[in-house]
C-alpha cells in the first residue's frame, strides 16, 4: 500500500501538478486504495491522489459520509469564510485560508452535480425532534464542504500554502491553566470554579 508523501521531507513530483483525468473504473479503483490509506492511518478527512504519488484526478472524502470524487470540477461557489486548514501532506502545519460556505461540484461518476453547503440552520422554528446535535451537524456540514474544496485544489495541483489568507493575523488566544483566574471574573482560580462545571 502507499503511503501519503511528507512534503517537508520528501519530494512529491505530482503535489503541485494538475492531474490527469481518469476512466471511472481506474478512478474506483484509486479511490479503494485511498479510504485504505485513510483507515489505516485514522488522523485525516480527505486524500487526494497526488498525495500518495498517483498522477490520477481523484480524491475521497469521509465527514459525513464516505465520497469519492473522480474528476472533479466546481461549477459554482458562493459565501466566502475564513478557516483554519491542515494537510496530511504538510503535517502539523495549519494555515488560514478562505474557502465558500456553499459549493457545487460535477464528477465524472455521478449523473447530477453534489451540492454542499456548510451554512448554518436557523435557531428559531426548532422542533421537538431536533436535539442539540444541531450545532455539531452545522459545522460537520461546513468542514465537508471545505474538504470537498481542500481536495479539489489539490487535484488542480494547488496546496493550502497556496491558498493562506495572510490579510490578518491568527490571534492565538492563551490556554487557561488550572491554577490561573477563572475567566468568569469570580477571582477564583479556574481549577476550583468554571472547570468543575
Amino acid at each position: 500500500m502507499k503511503k501519503i508523501i511528507n512534503c517537508f521531507k520528501e519530494v512529491n513530483p505530482v503535489i503541485n501538478k494538475e492531474l490527469r483525468k481518469v476512466s471511472i473504473d481506474e478512478g474506483l479503483e484509486i479511490a479503494k486504495e485511498l479510504f485504505n490509506i485513510l483507515s489505516e492511518r485514522k488522523d485525516g478527512l480527505g486524500l487526494a491522489a497526488n498525495q500518495v504519488g498517483y498522477d490520477a484526478s481523484v480524491a475521497v472524502v469521509n465527514v459525513k459520509e464516505p465520497l469519492i470524487l473522480i474528476n472533479p470540477v466546481i461549477k459554482e461557489q458562493w459565501d466566502e469564510v475564513p478557516y483554519y486548514e491542515g494537510c496530511l501532506s504538510y503535517p502539523q502545519k495549519g494555515i488560514k485560508t478562505k474557502r465558500y460556505r456553499n459549493v457545487i461540484v460535477h464528477t465524472e461518476q455521478e449523473d447530477g452535480d453534489l451540492y454542499f453547503s456548510g451554512v448554518e440552520t436557523p435557531g428559531e422554528g426548532k422542533g421537538s425532534w431536533e436535539s442539540s446535535t444541531k450545532n455539531k451537524d452545522d459545522k460537520l456540514q461546513l468542514l465537508e464542504s471545505i474538504c470537498v474544496q481542500h481536495e479539489i485544489d489539490h487535484l488542480y495541483g494547488k496546496t493550502i500554502l497556496d491558498r493562506e489568507d495572510k490579510s490578518e493575523p491568527i490571534q492565538v488566544k492563551k490556554k487557561i491553566g488550572r491554577n490561573d483566574p477563572c475567566y468568569c471574573g469570580s477571582r477564583k482560580k479556574y481549577k476550583k470554579c468554571c472547570i468543575n462545571k
